[in-house]
């Protein structure tokens, strides 16, 4: 009896053991996986995309070899209780430990003194984001306008990225880069350049193009003229469900060679933010900018993009609804009406300033 009791005794202490040996071979295990990957490595600024999911990013790390593994790191996540990770961009390394680059990414080691945050919105123009760098950065305006001008910097930018082209430098543009500056929520360093900003937003809109590439390049527009074209329906959409059917009327425009006769294109062609006022007569007929599609005899897009699109609106401008709508109007809620000839497009205007229900600023 004494015996098997000591054999008992013996065979619980033995899986103890085995226990622990597991238990310490796993944490050692887990421990290494999370360690850096070398301890010499540099620090790197990673960006950190609006919308990308968490075990994304994970395995985006694993492959740039800046963790040693995407499934130790998810395993610490659920552990750590999930981790909220913002979009913007964290400076760390592969000499960091896979934890300390977890808290980067969460927001508790980054300081947040040395960064600021931009939000671009859709429609925006450059003008607009001139105002916001020169209140956030050290950048001045002369500095923004002259690198937008400096043909050396666009041609390195048209070497770059596949959706830049030589149509960027037509000189009757007022921006070079306007509409090509993908509009996001980004973080930058408060020591970061004008030409590190341009990047970081072109890098964007290079991934929101590039699911459309093939169309893009099959299409009988350039992706110049597509994206001023997108710029033109975000601008006219008042609800974004309208932008394809917007699309289609100025697509049935542009085929039987008519005026686009865009609001939206006047304001951009005189600096006129909208909701300041109305047009007047003089702006609407003056013809010296090639961006004024209301000016009389005036057919075709703009000379460029009038703001920055979002990914809707470049959707639309390359897949319109087919209708045979030719006109459009806004009532004072906002609301779209479509109609297909001149003469119902003037009584509906008609009907909505008789009911009070007309946009006026």
């Amino acid at each position: 009896m004494v015996k098997r009791k000591l054999n008992l005794k013996r065979v619980f202490l033995v899986l103890i053991l085995l226990i622990l040996i597991v238990i310490t071979s796993v944490a050692g295990l887990f421990f290494y996986e999370l360690s850096p990957v070398n301890k010499k490595g540099e620090e790197i600024e990673y960006t950190v995309e609006s919308g990308t999911m968490v075990n994304e990013i994970f395995s985006d790390l694993e492959s740039k070899n800046l963790i040693k593994s995407a499934l130790f790191m998810k395993i610490y996540n659920k552990i750590a209780g999930g981790l909220d990770i913002k979009a913007g961009t964290y400076k760390i390394s592969s000499s960091m430990d896979a934890t300390d680059i977890y808290k980067i990414l969460g927001g508790e080691v980054i300081d947040n003194s040395e960064t600021f945050t931009l939000t671009f919105k859709e429609g925006g123009n450059i003008r607009g984001l001139i105002n916001t760098l020169e209140e956030k950065t050290e950048i001045k305006k002369v500095d923004i306008v002259t690198k937008l001008n400096d043909e050396n910097y666009l041609d390195e930018l048209i070497d770059e990225y596949w959706f830049l082209t030589e149509d960027i430098k037509n000189k009757d543009l007022k921006y070079s880069l306007e509409g090509y500056l993908f509009p996001d929520t980004y973080t930058f360093y408060t020591n970061a350049t004008i030409e590190d900003i341009f990047r970081k937003m072109l890098n964007t809109m290079e991934n929101r193009l590039e699911p459309y590439k093939e169309q893009i390049e099959a299409s009988e527009y350039s992706v110049h003229e597509i994206l001023a074209l997108a710029s033109v329906i975000e601008l006219e959409s008042g609800n974004p469900d309208d932008r394809k059917t917007i699309s289609s009327v100025f697509s049935n425009r542009l085929k039987d060679g008519m005026a686009l006769q865009s609001c939206v294109s006047t304001y951009y062609a005189y600096d006129i933010n909208l909701g300041d006022r109305d047009l007047n007569t003089s702006e609407i007929e003056d013809c010296s900018s090639k961006y004024n599609t209301r000016c009389p005899g005036f057919v075709g897009l703009p000379v460029g993009p009038i703001g920055n699109p979002g990914k809707d609106s470049i959707d639309a401008a390359l897949n319109p609804s087919d209708t045979d709508y030719y006109y459009f109007a806004s009532d004072a809620n906002m609301k779209t009406h479509f109609t297909k000839t001149y003469e119902e497009h003037v009584a509906k205007v008609r009907e909505l300033q008789s009911a009070g229900n007309w946009h006026e600023y």
